[in-house]
């Protein structure tokens, strides 16, 4: 006895010290580590005895069984033998409906409600004991399945009435790559493109294989690689073998690759005089083109399009719609299943006109003249991922044809790679967000209940396919993200992707208990910091529905002063419209009126200034500087609290996460709390900066509360401008 204590004595030690050694992040959330509650650990152990797979199993199933054998060792101990057929008690079951055994003991309801991708992981009763089973219609949701399976593991959900049944509410869910042909990533802020083409076919990083994996494990099963300011040369025989060697190694994982199209490839790599869509030889040779794609990439997805919009080229070159482009190339890749997602961030230099209307204007007129293969994919808000904006107008504007979301990852506007901003109250934000678009065919319906998850999963219209699209934020970074805690993003919008329905305090628990373990007082911390850090950059640099008013170029940091660029549209002033009357942009009948762009409802609420929510005000309206808030301040006076209090906040992070040394391993710990400290003096900066410029205007003092800037304004300029070269 004296010996079996001594030995969970060192083993309970040990699995103390590990759980404290240095990690990189590389694991993400898939680390498997031992659990470390002895009898929790004992009990899940007794649970499994043998995995069971079909016979001639391949990909993905063969993956399926790969996780689970390593993810079982990592977290319990256990090396399962891997049959064909059940021999013993407590066997883990893998299979599909065609088993007449799985068929006798899953209902045809359930596997409904599985539905094409999903799975039923369940526990059953069997001659006396157990089995465990993870079931699905298709081979691809054994593999969503069997990571469903570790992750109610490593969250430590009880064994005992098992249960789940879950299925994807989108269809394609894919990671957008703003990756370059030379390695570099287009707001990119965690190292260099993964990929690495001078490389492949033949070399190929072990890397590719665990992105994959990362993606399945969160049901995503696309990936487009290439910048939406696309390079026509991915589309060339030798980059389309490199491009078949990286679908290979994707392949096993349920992942389908995608590339994007530069409009002007028939002229740039075929020869044409022309890359008109309504040209037949045109038309022929992206015909051709296809044809090529699919005899190297079989499974390939299809083609993102971002035309006519910064540059880039597209079918008004020659007069014709976004329509005529996009149905041109729908129909070059519709014999093999292939679609078109069509990109709606559009402005036009010749359209002076209020820049947040233009999507509207351009693609409203063509709503219903888009194949049925096309999805036109629309950012989340109408300008560009602003830490706050409304929702895009679009969503509602476009009733007959397929809508897809397109969200961004990658921190842009949100502090890069150095603040810390959980996204997934901004996404849920949108994704539940009535549009009251009208409904089809119902025509008197006011269309309430149309929310954009229900548009873009094609529930409200009954259209498919559906799409929904997230601008990565990985790189070569060895923990892939840049910011250790910016994992929780990439995890998040694989979650969302999979069931919009999830929120953002159940992700953000998954994923801290994966990633940092199951101390009490580590989860809540982490949680609470999570969940409360994106109102927390918005407080510091854009509050109250300010926008567009980081520094020039970069993105990085303030800059209100921001005028005199190429566009009017590029400026900081053009947003706020700051004079020694008031702030904001009049979007309102007085003003541009793209508040008509939105359904009645959204016009009768964000219309007046007294019912408008007041993190909206400043993007809707140009208000006095005092008018009334509803703290009974005037506005001058709760936009310096509301950036100060921004600062307060990032402190308090920085207290939060401090409690926690000793508690997390001192390389994931020091990473972020550098960070932290960087974060705090940029929100220091954005405070001081942004109220000295305003103050310009307004010629009032801080109120009491407001901490006095260490420099002049033009010290903050000054930094801005000269900022170090910055990736």
């Amino acid at each position: 006895m004296k010996s079996l204590g001594l030995f969970f004595l060192l083993t309970s030690s040990f699995l103390l010290s590990s759980a404290l050694r240095a990690d990189d992040g590389y694991r993400l959330w898939l680390r498997y580590d031992p659990i470390a509650d002895a009898s929790l650990r004992t009990a899940y152990a007794g649970a499994f005895s043998e995995i069971v797979i079909p016979e001639n199993a391949r990909p993905p199933v063969t993956s399926a069984r790969d996780e689970l054998v390593t993810g079982l060792r990592g977290l319990l101990g256990v090396d399962l033998p891997v049959v064909t057929k059940a021999t013993r008690d407590h066997a883990l079951i893998l299979g599909t409906p065609r088993d007449p055994w799985i068929a006798s003991v899953i209902s045809e309801a359930d596997l409904r409600t599985a539905s094409v991708e999903g799975y039923i992981v369940r526990r059953v009763a069997h001659e006396g004991g157990h089995r465990t089973l993870i079931v699905a219609n298709r081979e691809a949701g054994l593999l969503y399945g069997a990571f469903a399976l570790l992750r109610h593991l490593q969250t430590h959900e009880p064994l005992d009435g098992l249960n789940l049944i879950s299925a994807p509410k989108i269809q394609r869910r894919l990671l957008n790559h703003w990756d370059d042909l030379n390695r570099h990533v287009e707001r990119g802020y965690a190292g260099f493109s993964l990929w690495e083409w001078f490389y492949l076919p033949e070399i190929r990083d072990p890397r590719y294989r665990d992105y994959a994996r990362a993606l399945a494990s969160l049901g995503l099963n696309g990936t487009v690689l290439t910048n939406v300011n696309a390079n026509a040369q991915i589309l060339t025989a030798p980059y389309l073998a490199k491009v078949a060697a990286l679908a290979q190694e994707f392949r096993p994982w349920g992942v389908r690759i995608y590339l994007t199209a530069r409009f002007s490839a028939p002229i740039e790599i075929g020869g044409l005089p022309t890359a008109d869509p309504l040209d037949p030889a045109v038309a022929a040779w992206w015909q051709a083109k296809v044809a090529e794609i699919y005899r190297a990439i079989p499974d390939f997805g299809g083609f993102l399009v971002k035309a006519n919009s910064e540059g880039q080229p597209g079918p008004q070159d020659y007069g014709r719609t976004h329509a005529d482009g996009a149905n041109m190339l729908a129909d070059a890749v519709q014999p093999f299943n292939g679609i078109v997602m069509w990109r709606a961030f559009v402005y036009s230099p010749d359209n002076n006109d209020d820049r947040v209307k233009q999507a509207v204007s351009e693609f409203g007129p063509l709503d219903g003249k888009f194949r049925q293969n096309v999805i036109v994919q629309i950012k989340n808000g109408p300008l560009d991922f602003m830490p706050r904006e409304p929702f895009s107008p679009l969503f509602g504007a476009m009733p007959n044809t397929r809508l897809a979301a397109e969200l961004q990852i990658t921190q842009e506007y949100l502090g890069q790679s150095i603040d810390l901003a959980y996204l997934a109250p901004l996404w849920k934000e949108v994704l539940d967000t009535d549009t009251y678009a009208r409904r089809e065919p119902v025509e008197s319906a006011n269309g309430k209940g149309t929310t954009i998850a229900s548009i873009v999963d094609g529930s409200a219209k009954l259209q498919h396919p559906s799409v929904i699209a997230g601008v990565a934020n990985t790189g070569t970074d060895r923990n892939w993200t840049g910011h250790l805690l910016a994992q929780s993003n990439w995890y998040a919008f694989g979650r969302l992707a999979w069931d919009h329905q999830l929120s953002s305090e159940q992700i953000a628990d998954e994923w801290t208990r994966q990633t940092f373990g199951h101390d009490a007082t580590v989860v809540a911390t982490i949680n609470k910091m999570l969940l409360g850090s994106r109102e927390t950059v918005v407080n510091y640099s854009m509050p109250l529905g300010l926008t567009h008013i980081m520094a020039e170029g970069h993105h990085y940091g303030p800059g209100p002063w921001v005028d005199k660029l190429g566009r009017a549209d590029w400026t900081s002033v053009y947003y706020h419209r700051a004079d020694e009357k008031g702030l904001g942009f009049d979007r309102t009948a007085t003003g541009s009126n793209a508040l008509a762009q939105y359904a009645p409802e959204w016009q009768k609420l964000w219309g007046d200034p007294a019912t408008c929510p007041e993190n909206l005000l400043l993007w809707f309206h140009h208000v006095s500087w005092d008018h009334p808030m509803k703290s009974g301040r005037p506005l001058w006076d709760e936009l310096c609290l509301r950036y100060q209090q921004g600062v307060d906040e990032v402190r308090t992070l920085q207290r939060d996460w401090a409690s926690l040394q000793g508690k997390i391993d001192a390389e994931r710990f020091t990473h972020v709390q550098q960070r932290l400290a960087r974060q705090k003096k940029e929100a220091v900066n954005w405070r001081d900066a942004c109220l000295l410029y305003f103050q310009q205007f307004s010629k009032r003092p801080f109120p009491a509360g407001v901490e006095p800037a260490a420099h002049p304004l033009e010290h903050y300029q000054q930094i801005l401008r000269n900022m170090p070269g910055h990736r």
